[in-house]
């Protein structure tokens, strides 16, 4: 069963990349091991899926070399991928800062992809795990399956990463990259919940529920969004967006009061009778969360009783309070892996391997980490519209 082009992997990546290489008539298979179609499209976005964003650039994505993405983000825009989900009629919007969501369900972005594969004649097979992956006396691709053997010159590794394992992730797209020589960066868990400390997590654990907007950094990398108090630490947009900068014994800073000036909001209640925690509710804090987290720097009194030594020392603590977080809740709760195919073996305009002609990586299995709101998924129609293109 001879093929132009095996694609491994039917998610967001591996689909557009099936369709755009048969719409150039191609001859495609599709194999996934998985029952489903594009699990990680369905639950994404709260089953909205946040498909692209507007503003999505090369220095929103992490990776060893942040400039290989620009080339696959420049050849397929998130215009072009909003043109092809108006011209199917899905109607959508913009959420905030530039994330698109469908107005139904992220089940109208599967079908779409689906129905792109069947018009460019597009051989899907689901449920069809890889077995073995090689490379025949004649230089075709074999792939190995309970359903046969498959041979094609081009062989697309759509496989994704380690995130989500419930639904299905393995570590196959790293396994070839090894197996051909493909160089790769060490991986982790990225847009993921951090954990605390346990003397953090007893303090805090009746503040699950909890969110406020901050702006967190580590080094020279912040973002401004919510925080969600967790059972197990914290969560949140700007949570999830640091870490996938965070590294395991890091500190991060939390300005609590980002657009507050905290030693003069303080000076101004100098004289005051009322308890600091009431105070903060002016903040828009809510009174569990300022009674935790005063009683935590010994300054849950009245505002006249915060000496000024205090006073300035709560006030850097409120623009700059420093977090040790424990860890990551892992790959089960990372919407990426960070790190995978480094993209110093993969060329940018074509995402074929330098050193291996005939075959590609795209998608999460690259060393490519997108911030949170879409775009991930760009890079996924990106990567796999190039790969395409070339295979």
């Amino acid at each position: 069963m001879q093929f132009d082009v095996i694609v491994l992997g039917a998610g967001a990546a591996g689909m557009m990349c099936a369709a755009s290489a048969g719409q150039r008539g191609r001859r495609v298979l599709l194999l996934d091991h998985a029952a489903r179609l594009a699990e990680k499209i369905r639950i994404s976005g709260g089953g909205r899926c946040n498909f692209t964003n507007l503003q999505a650039r090369h220095d929103c994505y992490l990776s060893d070399n942040p400039n290989f993405c620009r080339s696959a983000l420049a050849q397929y825009t998130p215009r072009d991928f909003i043109a092809m989900v108006e011209r199917y009629g899905i109607a959508y919007h913009e959420k905030k800062l530039g994330q698109l969501f469908c107005d139904d369900s992220s089940q109208q972005i599967i079908d779409m992809l689906d129905n792109e594969c069947r018009a460019a004649n597009v051989d899907r097979r689901m449920e069809t795990a890889v077995q073995e992956v090689g490379r025949s006396a004649d230089g075709l691709f074999t792939v190995r399956t309970a359903q046969g053997e498959f041979r094609a010159p081009s062989l697309v590794v759509a496989t994704g990463g380690l995130s989500i394992p419930q639904i299905g992730a393995t570590p196959l797209g790293y396994q070839i990259a090894e197996q051909f020589g493909v160089a790769l960066t060490a991986r982790a868990p990225a847009l993921v919940p951090l954990t605390f400390h346990v003397e953090d997590a007893e303090r805090f654990a009746p503040l699950a529920g909890v969110s406020l907007d901050v702006e967190v950094r580590v080094g020279k990398v912040r973002f401004r969004e919510n925080v969600l108090f967790t059972h197990k630490g914290l969560s949140g947009p700007a949570i999830l967006q640091i870490s996938s900068y965070w590294q395991p014994g890091q500190e991060i800073v939390i300005d609590l009061l980002p657009d507050i000036d905290a030693e003069a909001w303080l000076e101004a209640r100098a004289g005051s009778e009322q308890l600091l925690a009431n105070a903060m509710g002016e903040l828009g804090w809510p009174k569990r969360f300022a009674e935790a987290w005063l009683a935590a720097q010994g300054a849950n009194v009245r505002g006249k009783d915060l000496a000024a030594k205090k006073r300035r020392q709560l006030a850097e603590t409120l623009h700059n309070w420093r977090v040790l977080p424990n860890g990551t809740q892992g790959y089960k709760k990372a919407e990426v892996t960070r790190g995978g195919v480094s993209t110093k073996a993969l060329s940018s305009k074509t995402m074929m391997a330098n050193e291996v002609p005939g075959l590609y990586f795209i998608g999460e299995v690259v060393d490519i980490t997108g911030w949170l709101g879409g775009y991930n998924f760009q890079w996924a129609w990106s990567s796999g519209f190039v790969a395409g293109k070339n295979c």
